[in-house]
């Protein structure tokens, strides 16, 4: 489990949030062979619904698995 973030929405001042994940892919190539190549986290305020994305990191090895798997 994860710490909880100090996260206040920008929009209403709710401190109640949810963490999700997204994947995207990058140009041509990774869109051929279906790799996501960029790792996205988001914040979501449960009270108004307002999202920040934040890049995270993704591995060398990460992206080939999902060249196998996907």
């Amino acid at each position: 489990m994860s710490k909880p973030l100090n996260y206040t929405c920008p929009k209403c001042n709710s401190k109640h949030y949810k963490v999700g994940e997204m994947r995207a892919t990058g140009g041509k190539w990774s869109k051929i062979f279906d790799v996501q190549s960029a790792k996205f986290t988001s914040i979501t305020c449960e009270k108004c619904s307002y999202t920040e994305f934040y890049k995270a990191k993704t591995s060398a090895l990460s992206n080939i698995f999902d060249l196998f798997t996907n």
